[in-house]
């Protein structure tokens, strides 16, 4: 068995899926595979939430919020501090799915973000998530304001892909 050498042709051009803004929305691709489905072959519950969670942390890289570098300086971290979701209809193995995230509400030390998953047009499951900005000790603080400013873009339909 021949094994593919490391030194592979230059693939920096390969990356994950970011998703794309358009009038201020954000839409993530995300495909179902094995894993993300239950015994009865739809997808699990819980992995909505974590393809809207995907979306969401790529609509803000995508938007310019850096949350690692706040991480590792200690300035703060966002955290889910409110879900609210409903399903609809049923996603299975190799459903091509979209995620489509809009910034509804931002306040002082929070934002939130209305996200729907979609399959070929219709809704399979929405819900609106919450997320509060957080001091290292877990103490709700004042967001960064570029970031507010960059939520009010969003929230206004402002598309940043220009």
């Amino acid at each position: 068995m021949s094994v593919a050498p490391l030194s592979a042709p230059d693939l920096t051009d390969i990356r994950p899926a970011t998703g794309r803004f358009a009038g201020g929305v954000h839409y993530f691709p995300v495909r179902v595979y094995f894993e993300d489905t239950d015994l009865s072959g739809v997808v699990y519950h819980a992995n909505y939430l974590r393809y809207m969670e995907r979306a969401r942390s790529d609509m803000l890289r995508l938007a310019g919020i850096d949350q690692r570098a706040h991480q590792e300086s200690g300035d703060g971290v966002y955290a889910v501090a409110d879900v609210s979701i409903a399903y609809r209809r049923p996603a299975r193995l190799d459903d091509d799915l979209i995620v489509r995230s809009h910034v509804t509400t931002i306040g002082a030390a929070t934002c939130a973000i209305h996200q729907t998953v979609i399959r070929d047009g219709e809704i399979v499951t929405d819900g609106t998530v919450t997320a509060a900005y957080l001091t290292p000790q877990g103490r709700p603080q004042r967001q960064p304001k570029p970031w507010i400013a960059i939520f009010k873009r969003l929230a206004q339909g402002e598309d940043l892909s220009s």
